[in-house]
């Protein structure tokens, strides 16, 4: 059987894989490539979730591509207008030609001989296995299960009369005009939702275990549209751009540095909104600044569901579903028509993919990462994994212009293998990520090792990542490049 083989291919066609696209074809245009897309079209995330209200938490003059301008007067954008603008850049660069849809990635085994991956494939409805070989796996399918949601076992859900819904999987046939609504969790999903719910809901309530930092935010930039008007385009929005990132390390940098102070800060900015009494109940958390990632209300739209009385929050711990809706230890009760479980996600390192190197398997939690996106004594495989105190696309825009550097170089050098090594004894292991949230401790024993110094520690820093990997030294002593192609033999 003759297996398809590609010089690149890209797992996952969301806003990770399309930018790798516009990378491979602005900066390796002689690379053979295609995408790898499991579900039937485009959009990851802005594809999958359709829950009332889906939108970004990230300004899109940073979640927006570098290459591409982001002209649309709300910075906070909601999730079709995100989706109309992934499908504009796959189709204004070429790459949507490349995207083979209903392709599942399965498994990826590495031959040092071949200097190729052989990569198993469940291809259409009836999952049909093919193989396909390439040079380079280039793993741009997010850091969560699409399969479904974070839901935990809720004593008496089975008794509960209503719906139960997690966002993930939102029913197109939902209704929930004029009926009483518990949406369970504080985090971004949450805060998104609620506001919306409450515009056609008879009520909404948020019931949460304990209070998140929640940051109001004007939906649009006032002085990117100014700019617009009177710069060009490109020069607009890189100039935005710059200062939303600048601002963002400086904030996340003083969080760092003076957490009591930001703490302080950032309940000042919501008692603007809210009573004292409401801020001290339910807007109070007993953690740092950006100890977990900060939630965004635009406009302050959470704030005015609540003053309006169409939404409320409750901070306690759930004993039992009931029939009705939901018992608190408290023993107050929430009546409810339908629940929603705003409860986080399923943390997955490389969609679950099954890896072995010269027929032997990769336990990816037991190697390190290498500058956020490789993986110690594992060739020719990177992944985009964007920043967590940050735009997702800031990093992966890095990430795939560093795997375009690594092509061409060995393309220059003849070198047919790069691979991380770490010839350190004396490098520490330290957690993947540095964030105390849920979803994250959950999982975090599945990720891969960050070290305790460069070029195996994540930063979190655009600017240090700039430095890094658009301008420093590829041959670093910790990349390893190899396995030179054969001489051809000539003829007798």
């Amino acid at each position: 059987m003759t297996k398809e083989h590609f010089d690149v291919l890209v797992v996952g066609a969301g806003i990770s894989g399309i930018g790798a696209g516009y990378h491979l074809g602005a900066n390796c245009p002689d690379k053979t490539y295609a995408i790898l897309e499991g579900r039937p079209q485009m959009g990851g995330t802005w594809d999958l979730f359709r829950y009332p209200g889906i939108r970004s938490d990230s300004d899109m003059y940073t979640l927006g591509y570098s290459f591409k301008p982001w002209t649309d007067a709300k910075a906070i954008a909601d999730g079709p207008a995100i989706l109309n603008y992934l499908h504009e850049t796959a189709k204004e660069f070429d790459i949507e030609r490349h995207i083979r849809y209903r392709h599942q990635v399965k498994s990826a085994s590495w031959s040092t001989e071949d200097a190729a991956w052989t990569v198993e494939v469940e291809v259409g409805e009836d999952k049909q296995l093919v193989q396909m070989t390439c040079n380079f796996l280039f793993m741009c399918s997010g850091y969560y299960s699409y399969k479904g949601g974070y839901s935990p076992e809720f004593p008496g859900a089975d008794k509960f009369q209503g719906r139960i819904v997690h966002p993930q999987n939102w029913p197109e046939d939902i209704d929930y005009k004029g009926k009483r609504v518990v949406v369970i969790g504080s985090g971004a999903t949450a805060v998104t939702l609620i506001p919306e719910m409450a515009k056609d809901a008879a009520h909404v309530t948020m019931l949460q275990r304990s209070p998140t930092y929640v940051v109001s935010r004007p939906a649009e930039d006032a002085l990117a549209n100014t700019l617009r008007r009177w710069l060009p385009v490109k020069l607009a929005y890189g100039l935005i751009r710059w200062k939303n990132v600048l601002f963002g390390m400086y904030f996340f940098r003083m969080a760092r540095k003076k957490p009591a102070q930001v703490k302080e800060y950032l309940l000042k900015m919501v008692r603007e909104q809210l009573s004292d009494d409401l801020v001290k109940k339910h807007f109070t958390p007993t953690y740092n600044p950006w100890d977990q990632r900060l939630c965004l209300v635009p406009n302050g739209d959470l704030f005015d569901a609540i003053k309006s009385g169409a939404a409320d929050v409750v901070t306690d711990h759930i004993e039992t579903f009931t029939e009705k809706g939901i018992k608190l230890k408290s023993g107050k009760e929430l009546d409810a028509d339908l629940i929603v479980t705003a409860t986080g996600l399923n943390l997955e390192v490389l969609s679950g993919l099954k890896i072995t190197v010269d027929e032997k398997p990769v336990e990816i939690s037991r190697t390190f990462n290498y500058k956020g996106m490789m993986y110690s004594d594992v060739p020719n495989l990177a992944s985009s994994f964007g920043y967590t105190n940050a735009s997702w696309t800031l990093k992966c825009d890095l990430t795939c212009g560093y795997v375009c550097r690594l092509l061409n170089y060995m393309n220059d050098t003849g070198y047919r293998q790069c691979t991380p090594r770490n010839t350190d004894p004396t490098l520490e292991a330290e957690p993947a990520l540095d964030f105390t949230s849920g979803y994250v401790q959950r999982s975090i024993d599945k990720f891969p090792k960050q070290g305790s110094r460069a070029p195996w520690k994540l930063y979190q820093n655009y600017a240090l990542d700039i430095v890094s990997l658009k301008f420093g030294k590829i041959e670093d002593g910790a990349m390893e490049f190899s396995n030179k192609a054969p001489a051809k033999k000539a003829a007798a």
